[in-house]
């Protein structure tokens, strides 16, 4: 068995070096796609991550107050408010408080906020609800006040990001799908070349009663080896390439829409097994559809 393995590697190694220009072009074909299919999930699972914090964090309603409204005037309306099926809490937030916030959500950029003068944001009422579905009859009810100067809640926000999150999955399967069967048509072409010089030691092996498993062997382990370099190149490519993005934009995302980018080692973890897992596949399976026409089955 052992021994068996070895020959299989050394023949592979053989076949890569005698063919190395195609055994190339078999890489980078797999590695183009691995990359293209590296940077739609980074695109996919950061706007899943946000999609799903803009869910837990925007289950409100927020109305803005009107300057000079009494507080008696306030807690009349947040009465009101409370009272309404669909609301679990009502909290008041004054204009420092608005400003404290936004300060925190700029980071290091906060200070620039100091130069305002007079403070432009609104008092405001923090309206939550059990969920997004109720956001619209509740902020319908709360714009009916005088006081009331404008409502804003993020139910549509959410609906469109999870529509351009799907819309993203399917179009990255279906990028995916298409490379994945240039890079075995490449691939299975590159091992066909080493099959067609091998047809009549290929013969004679069988001639002599060796196994298909055992002919097929040196050329899936060769196509193996095609997608286990490429799917390394393309983990280490892409691990460089997001953690300049995350060091360029990662503060400023944050910033803006209070949402991390996913952390460059999880990242890239999971990506090199992906790689791994597809690229290897590919390779294994350029290798068996090569032979489909000089083995049975």
């Amino acid at each position: 068995m052992i021994s068996s393995l070895f020959y299989n590697i050394k023949q592979a190694f053989v076949q890569i070096f005698r063919n190395r220009g195609m055994s190339a072009a078999s890489i980078f074909s797999i590695l183009a796609m691995l990359l293209i299919l590296g940077l739609v999930f980074i695109i996919v699972v950061n706007i899943n991550l946000f999609t799903e914090i803009v869910k837990q964090d925007y289950d409100q309603v927020e109305v803005f107050i009107v300057d000079g409204t009494s507080e008696q005037q306030v807690q009349e309306v947040k009465a009101q408010i409370e009272a309404q099926p669909g609301v679990t809490s009502v909290e008041y937030r004054s204009q420092e408080d608005a400003l404290k916030i936004m300060k925190e959500r700029w980071g290091e950029s906060g200070y620039l906020l100091d130069s305002l003068g007079d403070n432009p944001l609104p008092a405001s009422l923090m309206i939550s609800v059990e969920s997004l579905d109720d956001a619209g009859s509740v902020a319908s009810f709360a714009g009916k006040f005088d006081i009331i100067e404008d409502v804003q809640y993020y139910k549509d926000t959410v609906d469109k990001l999870t529509r351009i999150t799907h819309f993203l999955q399917i179009a990255g399967m279906i990028i995916m799908a298409f490379l994945v069967i240039v890079s075995v048509v490449v691939v299975s072409n590159t091992i066909k070349l080493t099959v067609m010089a091998r047809a009549d030691e290929i013969h004679i092996m069988k001639y002599v009663g060796a196994n298909n498993w055992f002919i097929r062997g040196p050329f899936m382990v060769e196509g193996i080896i095609i997608g286990l370099i490429a799917s390394l190149i393309a983990g280490g490519a892409i691990a460089l390439i997001y953690k300049q993005i995350v060091a360029a934009v990662g503060d400023q995302v944050f910033a803006i829409v209070s949402s991390p980018l996913i952390s460059v080692q999880y990242m890239t973890v999971n990506l090199l097994i992906i790689f791994v897992a597809l690229g290897c596949s590919i390779g294994a399976w350029g290798s068996i559809v090569s032979m489909r026409r000089y083995l049975k089955a």
